[in-house]
């Protein structure tokens, strides 16, 4: 579906309780990547999945890198309020609370810059394999919202001082961040489901 400046997925909600999710996909993927994930986290929220406008030899992503590791900020930073637009104008469209991210890899990355640069866009996030999206990143008041950040131990892409370090950067702008560090890689794994899951359960319980 187009419209709203994303081709995107859009999936209504099962169970009206159930929090909606916006799915971002990691490089190479596109707005059907993570509609399976989202069904196994959390079976009746709405999702809404868009796919990321930038492309690197053809693979859709967030934002531009200038290397592995190495982002393009000011297009991050672009790119941040751009989403956080499509988001705004989706709720109206579809008649969303607040979303909470589901992110994968550039999908988490993008999701860390949305909550940094605009606090009030999401309800929480997931972010799995997440590195620090910005090198000087603006004061944010996070204001306790819940976010799950799933690393791997073996993660040849994103090392575990970043992943701490933006850990830290969340908890210090007032998120509540809970941070697990599991025995995988990069590519996400049933732990990942399980925990995102139990935890997405636990933070609606509270918003209740």
């Amino acid at each position: 579906m187009t419209g709203t400046a994303f081709i995107h997925r859009f999936e209504p909600a099962g169970d009206a309780g159930s929090p909606p999710l916006l799915l971002l996909h990691g490089t190479g993927g596109d707005e059907n990547d993570l509609l399976g994930l989202g069904k196994m986290i959390s079976s009746g929220s709405a999702l809404l999945s868009p796919r990321g406008r930038v492309l690197e030899h053809g693979m859709p992503r967030f934002f531009r890198r200038l290397a592995e590791g190495v982002f393009d900020e000011e297009d991050v930073r672009r790119r941040a309020h751009e989403l956080g637009d499509f988001v705004a104008e989706a709720r109206q469209r579809y008649g969303l609370a607040a979303p909470v991210a589901v992110g994968f890899s550039n999908g988490a990355n993008i999701a860390a810059a949305l909550l940094l640069l605009q606090p009030d866009v999401l309800a929480g996030a997931i972010l799995l394999r997440a590195m620090v999206p910005l090198s000087d990143p603006p004061k944010a008041d996070l204001g306790k919202k819940p976010i799950l950040l799933l690393s791997g131990q073996a993660d040849p892409i994103v090392p575990a001082s970043n992943s701490a370090r933006l850990a830290a950067l969340l908890s210090d702008a007032g998120a509540r961040v809970d941070h697990k560090v599991l025995p995988v890689g990069h590519q996400l794994s049933q732990a990942d489901v399980t925990l995102s899951r139990n935890w997405i359960s636990k933070a609606d319980a509270k918003a209740a």
